[in-house]
């Protein structure tokens, strides 16, 4: 499996080979739709709500006495059974659509995802962004001059504030990183543009490592002086 790598200007640079532990894992629908499904519900908020009975304003006096009318009983116009009262039941603003599911699994899912839009060629890579601007103007000509005819998955390798201001009024382009990318997003795109040090990450965890390289800093080389 390879992908394409452009310059910003939209000339061919090069082709490269992508990890066959990511990029090439036969699709399995089931677990790719209950990881769409976790993705969708975490992000669910619970802003709806209703009043109870005893939240609806009213209802103290008894509408009527208990006897003698020929009518219902009834104590409160607020019951909900009446016009105007409150809800049974109803959505109390405190719901939890959490839903959980095995980090291997969600890994999975997320491979798998990868490795179908790879083999129907909606990846490709950007070799640099050379602008030290946030321009919208000029992100939105590196776009047109790719080949992206609908809207685009913009993958960073880390959080880099001139694309994402270049980027963030252009409709149907969205912009994350490599550590922040769901499935949801990878299936919503029609073309993912990875930057190409993304693809070096790849290739770091199809070997074991960590998606994000750990720096080590230099060891103390003072020697604490011995008192006799």
């Amino acid at each position: 499996m390879q992908a394409t790598i452009y310059d910003h200007s939209g000339k061919e640079v090069e082709k490269l080979s992508l990890p066959g532990e990511i990029f090439a894992v036969a699709f399995n629908h089931d677990l790719v739709h209950r990881a769409l499904m976790r993705e969708l519900a975490n992000a669910r908020q619970a802003t709806k709500k209703t009043k109870k009975r005893s939240e609806v304003r009213g209802g103290g006096k008894k509408p009527w006495r208990q006897k003698g009318t020929g009518r219902a009983r009834c104590g409160s116009n607020r019951s909900p059974i009446w016009r105007g009262g409150g809800i049974t039941f109803g959505p109390t603003g405190e719901e939890n659509y959490q839903l959980r599911m095995n980090r291997k699994e969600a890994r999975k899912a997320l491979y798998c995802t990868l490795s179908k839009q790879a083999s129907e060629g909606r990846i490709i890579g950007l070799s640099e962004y050379p602008h030290t601007e946030a321009k919208t103007k000029q992100f939105a000509q590196m776009i047109s001059s790719l080949p992206i005819t609908r809207d685009v998955l913009v993958v960073l390798p880390e959080k880099n504030a001139i694309i994402q201001k270049s980027a963030r009024n252009l409709p149907h382009v969205k912009v994350t990183t490599s550590n922040d990318i769901s499935v949801a997003d990878l299936l919503k795109h029609d073309r993912i543009l990875f930057l190409k040090e993304v693809f070096a990450q790849w290739q770091r965890v199809a070997k074991g490592g960590s998606l994000v390289e750990q720096k080590t800093e230099p060891a103390d080389q003072t020697v604490a002086a011995v008192t006799k």
